[in-house]
């Protein structure tokens, strides 16, 4: 008679309700800070920080009981392949999140600036529209005559790449040591990964201070800074998750969590990261070259 394979039910938890309210928090902050920028961005503002605030409470929360129970051994392999298919899952709703927004970059460049321009035979409509348009990415002149500067792809975003491209090859070489189970080698290129992801920010915060102070490159400059803060700016946000994740992690490592044979929450980490690095390298080839 075959032995059933044990599985853990766990209990009902408040996390995904507390992580929904934080996410309603941060889209409702945000909205209101955007419309409201000509004002100073009203209460938007703290909105989106009580938003943020809220998604690192549920986060604390959350990974402490998974990490209680896996330490617990209530896991089983069966619970292990569910958390690899959940992973799977997320991931690919993340790529589909950002092909939303390539997709609304790739319309505006192809389709309707084409379009303004007066393709199609359409340079009736688009006199009335916009009268002498020039059909140019990026758009440097919004419809009111607001001047802006394009981001170029030297300097800080060629660091940045250089940064992330580094960051994927330490993570993975932390990966191997772990599977090996040589675990100074782990911690140490777990570190560096660490850093390299924080260097990452502190540069990207630098790029939009000089878009900003220097360029006039902000969020109301048209299509072309509405696009580029948006990808930029969702894919920090990524960035910065990404990089807690991996401090839980070396924490977990300084604490012998892990093995050889069972380190599945390291290994979506790593996934995560390794996905945040090519959706950039994307974003520096469409964003910032082309």
């Amino acid at each position: 008679m075959s032995q059933h394979e044990r599985y853990y039910v766990p209990a009902q938890s408040p996390w995904p309700i507390v992580g929904a309210i934080g996410l309603f928090l941060i889209a409702l902050g945000a909205a209101n800070y955007v419309s409201g920028l000509s004002k100073g961005g009203g209460i938007g503002g703290y909105i989106l920080l009580a938003g943020i605030a809220v998604i690192l409470f549920m986060v604390v929360g959350w990974f402490r009981n998974v990490i209680d129970e896996s330490m617990g051994g209530l896991y089983s392999a069966q619970m292990d392949r569910s958390f690899r298919q959940g992973m799977s899952w997320f991931i690919f709703s993340e790529v589909m999140f950002f092909a939303a927004f390539f997709g609304a970059l790739f319309y505006a460049r192809m389709v309707a600036i084409p379009w303004l321009g007066g393709a199609s035979n359409n340079a009736m409509t688009s006199e009335v529209l916009w009268p002498a348009f020039e059909a140019v990415w990026p758009l440097e002149t919004t419809p009111d005559g607001t001047q802006t500067q394009a981001m170029g792809w030297g300097g800080l975003p060629l660091y940045n790449t250089i940064i992330l491209v580094i960051s994927s090859v330490t993570l993975h070489v932390a990966h191997v040591a772990l599977e090996n189970n040589k675990r100074r080698v782990l911690t140490a290129w777990l570190g560096i990964t660490i850093l390299l992801g924080a260097a990452f920010l502190f540069l990207q915060v630098e790029e939009y201070v000089h878009a900003y102070t220097e360029m006039g490159l902000t969020l109301d400059s048209g299509i072309y800074g509405n696009t580029f803060f948006l990808l930029t700016g969702f894919h920090g946000m990524h960035v910065t998750l990404g990089t807690i994740m991996l401090i839980v992690m070396f924490f977990r490592v300084l604490k012998g969590h892990f093995t050889p044979e069972s380190h599945f929450g390291f290994q979506a980490t790593s996934w995560y990261w390794h996905f945040v690095d090519v959706v950039w390298i994307c974003l520096f080839v469409f964003v910032y070259v082309l």
